[in-house]
């Protein structure tokens, strides 16, 4: 527990601003989920459309803070390595 009133209120202000981020970054998890799912199945362009949508949630958390933009540089990185290489590979007929 706190000591000093000003560690009281660092407290409230942590965990607003967890609250506030935690929305932002369960999105960021849930697009690139849903990103990997429609790279797997093979629709280059509904997985394009999905990448872009992961890579600007990506952009908007490393831009707020939630996350570091090296983290989300890496994200998007590989995010649009797995898309590369679905893009790369013989159509399955």
């Amino acid at each position: 527990m706190p000591v000093s009133q000003s560690a009281e209120r660092e407290l409230r202000a942590s965990g607003r601003k967890q609250t506030r981020n935690k929305s932002l970054h369960s999105l960021c998890k849930t697009n690139i989920v849903k990103a990997e799912k429609v790279i797997t199945s093979g629709d280059t362009d509904a997985a394009k459309s999905a990448v872009i949508t992961a890579v600007s949630t990506l952009d908007r958390a490393a831009e707020r803070g939630v996350i570091h933009r090296n983290n989300a540089a890496r994200r998007k990185s590989r995010l649009v390595n797995k898309l590369n290489a679905v893009k790369a590979s013989p159509a399955k007929t």
